[in-house]
C-alpha cells in the first residue's frame, strides 16, 4: 500500500458515513447511463463506468465492490440494448472489457482487505508487546507527579525500542529512559533485558554509577549471546537515569550517550542542562568509574521533560524539524499530565498524523520543595496530602 494512501483515505473518510460512497457509486452509474442515453451514437461513455466499482473498493469490502460492478455492468448492457448493437462485437468487447476490470478491481479489493486484517494483527501484537515491557507510570511516585507518553510510528507497525522505568527506593526515586538502535524484534529483546535489569538493580547500588555499571555488564552479555554476527558491534542503548532524593531540591543524572532532558520553569523559561556523557551501554564500557554523576537544582517550580529522540526529529511535510523546545516552553506551567496532552497534539498536527519514528516522554514535577530536617513524608501529611509508594 502506497504511503499516500492512508492519507488520502482519511481525507475522504467523512463521505463513509450513512453508505454515501455507495449512494455515490450508484448515482455515477445511473449519471453515465442516462448521459450515454441521451448523447449522439457517436459519443460512447460506457466505458467511463467502470469508475463506480473503483471507488467503492476504495472505501468498502469486496463483496460490495462486486455488487456495484454487477449493477455497472447491467448499465452497459442497457446502454448496448438501447442503441440496438447489443448483440454486437463492439458492445461484447466493452462488456468483457468491463468484466475484466471489474474482476481485477475486486481481487486486488480482496488482497488489500486480506493485508489490512494482517496488519491490524501485527499492530495489535505490537501494542500488547509494548504494554507488556513499558507499565505504566504511576501519576504520584513518593514525592513526585509524574505523567509518560509513548507515541508508536506507524511504519508497518514496527515495534520501536523507546523504553523507560521508574522505581520507588529508600532514598527517593530513580528514573530510567532509553532508545534501543533498531526496530523489531532485536530491539524488543534488548528493550525488555534493560528494563528487566533496571528495575532489579535500582534498589542494590547506591549511587549512580554502580547502577549504569551493572546495566552495561547486561546488556554486554546479552550481545555477547544473541548479536547477529552481521550486526557485531552496531547495537546499543542510549540511556539516560535519574535519581531524585525525597530530602534535597536536586536530580543526579547518568547519561549513558541519551540526550539531556529539558528543565521548564514556572516563569516559561526552559534550561537544558549540560551533562557529561559516557558512551552508551552496550559498547564495552566497565566499572563504575567510566560514569559520571551531574547534580541539577530540581524543586516544586520547575518541571523534568525527558524525552527520545524520536520526538526532535519529527518532521513536517517541508522537511522542517518539530521545534520541541520552543514549543513545549509556553506550556511550562502545566501539570505533567497537561503537559505531555499538549505536546503530543502539537507533535501530531506538526507532523500530520504520522511519525518517522517512536517517541517517549516523561513529565516529572515534586510535590512540594524538599526542606531540610522534614521528611517529605511528614510534609505531606501535614499538607494533608498521602504519599504514594510504588
Amino acid at each position: 500500500m502506497h504511503s499516500w494512501q492512508p492519507r488520502f483515505r482519511k481525507l475522504l473518510r467523512p463521505l463513509r458515513s450513512g453508505h454515501t460512497i455507495l449512494l455515490i457509486a450508484v448515482g455515477l452509474v445511473v449519471v453515465i447511463m442516462t448521459a450515454d442515453l441521451l448523447s449522439p451514437s457517436d459519443i460512447v461513455l460506457g466505458p467511463l463506468l467502470v469508475i463506480a466499482p473503483a471507488l467503492t473498493a476504495w472505501f468498502e469490502g469486496p463483496w460490495t465492490t462486486a455488487g456495484v460492478g454487477v449493477l455497472a455492468l447491467a448499465a452497459e448492457a442497457v446502454i448496448g440494448w438501447h442503441s440496438g448493437l447489443l448483440a454486437t462485437r463492439d458492445i461484447a468487447v466493452q462488456l468483457i472489457a468491463l468484466t475484466l476490470l471489474i474482476l481485477l478491481i475486486v481481487v486486488m479489493c480482496v488482497v488489500s482487505e486480506r493485508r489490512g486484517r494482517q496488519l491490524a494483527q501485527v499492530r495489535s501484537v505490537a501494542e500488547a508487546a509494548q504494554h507488556v515491557l513499558l507499565w505504566p507510570l504511576p501519576a504520584r511516585l513518593g514525592s513526585l507527579h509524574l505523567a509518560s507518553l509513548y507515541l508508536a510510528a506507524e511504519d508497518e507497525a514496527e515495534i520501536g525500542g523507546d523504553l523507560y522505568a521508574a522505581a520507588r527506593t529508600e532514598e527517593g526515586v530513580r528514573v530510567l529512559i532509553g532508545d534501543v538502535r533498531g526496530k523489531g524484534l532485536p530491539a524488543i529483546g534488548e528493550a525488555a533485558l534493560v528494563l528487566g535489569a533496571f528495575r532489579e538493580a535500582a534498589h542494590q547500588h547506591v549511587t549512580l554509577p554502580p547502577l549504569a555499571a551493572a546495566l552495561e555488564q547486561s546488556v554486554a552479555r546479552y550481545l555477547t549471546d544473541f548479536e547477529p554476527d552481521e550486526e557485531a558491534g552496531e547495537r546499543f542503548v542510549t540511556a539516560l537515569l535519574l535519581e531524585i532524593p525525597d530530602d534535597e531540591p536536586v536530580v543526579r543524572m547518568t547519561s549513558c550517550g541519551h540526550l539531556a532532558p529539558l528543565v521548564l520553569h514556572a516563569d516559561r523559561t526552559v534550561t537544558q542542562p549540560a551533562l557529561t556523557p559516557a558512551p552508551p551501554l552496550g559498547v564495552g564500557m566497565t566499572g563504575p568509574d567510566a560514569y559520571s554523576v551531574d547534580v541539577v537544582p530540581f524543586d516544586s517550580d520547575a518541571t523534568l521533560l525527558l524525552y527520545t529522540d524520536g520526538v526532535i526529529e519529527a518532521r513536517d511535510r517541508h522537511g522542517d524539524f518539530y521545534p520541541f523546545t520552543e514549543r513545549t516552553v509556553q506550556w511550562a506551567d502545566s501539570t505533567p499530565r497537561t503537559l505531555l496532552q499538549h505536546i503530543q497534539r502539537d507533535l501530531l498536527s506538526h507532523t500530520g498524523g504520522r511519525l518517522g519514528d517512536d517517541v517517549a516522554l516523561i513529565a516529572i514535577q515534586r510535590v512540594h520543595t524538599p526542606r531540610p530536617g522534614i521528611h517529605p513524608q511528614e510534609a505531606s501529611s501535614s499538607a494533608g496530602t498521602a504519599t504514594a509508594e510504588e
